[in-house]
C-alpha cells in the first residue's frame, strides 16, 4: 500500500518561486494535513534538497537542524534530476525502512505533481522513480559483545534507562515510551501494563538507573524530551514538573543508531528492534 497523498488546492497565489524551499512552503500551505503530517512532510521534503544538488543530508537527528543547501526549483527540470532522485532513493533504502523511504518519495512526488500543475517546472522529476518494493530483511539480534559494549559508551542517563529497560523486558520500545512514572514499582523492580495485573520487569541495575532518572520525580512520562512540549502537545505527553514533552518513537531510535553506528562494524548503526531481541537469543542459545 503506498502512503496516503494529501490533497492541495489547485492554485496557488502569487509569482512562480525561484527556491526550492519556497515552493515547498507553498506546497504545505496549501496541503490538507494535520500539523504532525506537515511536519513530517516538512522535513521528507527538505531532506531532498542534498540530493538536488549532488550531496548527502546529513545523517540521525542532525538532519532535523541542518541548514539545507539553497536549490533552484529549476534543478528539477534538468536532466540528470531524475537519475539522481533514483540514487539517493537507493542510499537511503540501505539505510532506513522500506516503510520510511516509500513516505519521503510519496511527499516529493506529490508535490512536484502539484508543482508541475502550476506551472514552475515542466515534468516529474519522479515519474520514472519506483517505490521501495518488499519488506527489509530482518537484522540479527545484538549479540552478548555488543550489547556489553553498548552499556558501556558513554550516553545520557535517560538512554541508558531506556535501553536497559528495553533489553531487560523485551517488550515493544514504543510500550516503553508511553510509562508514566506513576506506573513504576522501583522497589519491585517492575512497571504496571495496560492489562490487569500485569507487570514489567527488569533488573536491580534498571531500577536504580531509573530511579537517579526521576530523581523522585512521581508523574508525568518517565522518559521526557530535552525541550518543553509545544502547544499542541496532549496533556497525558507533557510532564507536569518540567514541562517537557514525552520522547517519541522516532527520536529514540534516530538517537540509538547515532550513538551505535561507532559500535557497527559496518558503520551504520544499530536499531531498538536488534536490542530488544538481543535478551531473547540469548535466552534461546542458552536453551539449546
Amino acid at each position: 500500500m503506498q502512503p496516503h497523498t494529501p490533497a492541495v488546492r489547485a492554485l496557488a497565489p502569487g509569482p512562480a518561486p525561484v527556491e526550492y524551499a519556497v515552493a515547498v512552503d507553498r506546497y504545505l500551505a496549501g496541503a490538507s494535513l494535520g500539523a504532525a503530517s506537515r511536519r513530517v512532510y516538512r522535513i521528507s521534503l527538505t531532506s531532498w534538497a542534498w540530493p538536488l544538488v549532488g550531496r548527502r543530508p546529513p545523517p540521525g537527528p542532525r538532519r532535523r537542524g541542518a541548514m539545507p543547501p539553497v536549490v533552484p526549483l529549476a534543478l528539477l527540470d534538468r536532466a540528470g534530476t531524475p537519475a539522481s532522485l533514483a540514487a539517493a532513493v537507493a542510499d537511503r533504502a540501505a539505510a532506513a525502512d522500506v516503510r520510511t523511504v516509500n513516505r519521503e518519495l510519496s511527499a516529493l512526488r506529490s508535490a512536484a505533481g502539484w508543482w508541475q500543475e502550476q506551472g514552475w517546472i515542466s515534468s516529474d522529476p519522479t515519474a520514472g522513480i519506483r517505490h521501495v518494493a518488499g519488506v527489509a530483511a530482518p537484522l540479527p539480534p545484538l549479540t552478548g559483545d555488543q550489547v556489553t559494549g553498548l552499556f558501556g559508551v558513554t550516553a545520557s542517563l535517560r538512554e541508558q534507562a531506556f535501553w536497559r529497560v528495553l533489553y531487560d523486558t523485551t517488550r515493544s520500545a514504543d510500550g516503553i515510551l508511553r510509562l508514566d512514572a506513576g506506573h513504576l514499582d522501583l522497589h519491585g523492580h517492575r512497571a504496571r501494563t495496560g492489562a490487569p495485573g500485569a507487570w514489567l520487569q527488569w533488573g536491580t541495575g534498571t531500577s536504580q538507573l531509573l530511579g537517579w532518572l526521576l530523581a523522585g520525580r512521581r508523574f508525568g512520562p518517565v522518559f521526557l524530551t530535552e525541550r518543553k512540549a509545544p502547544a499542541n502537545a496532549v496533556a497525558a505527553d507533557i510532564c507536569p514538573v518540567t514541562g517537557r514533552a514525552r520522547m517519541s518513537y522516532r527520536r529514540a531510535a534516530e538517537i540509538f543508531t547515532v550513538v551505535t553506528r561507532p559500535l557497527d562494524p559496518a558503520g551504520q548503526g544499530w536499531t531498538l528492534h536488534q536490542l530488544r531481541r538481543a535478551r531473547l537469543a540469548a535466552g534461546l542459545a542458552q536453551a539449546d
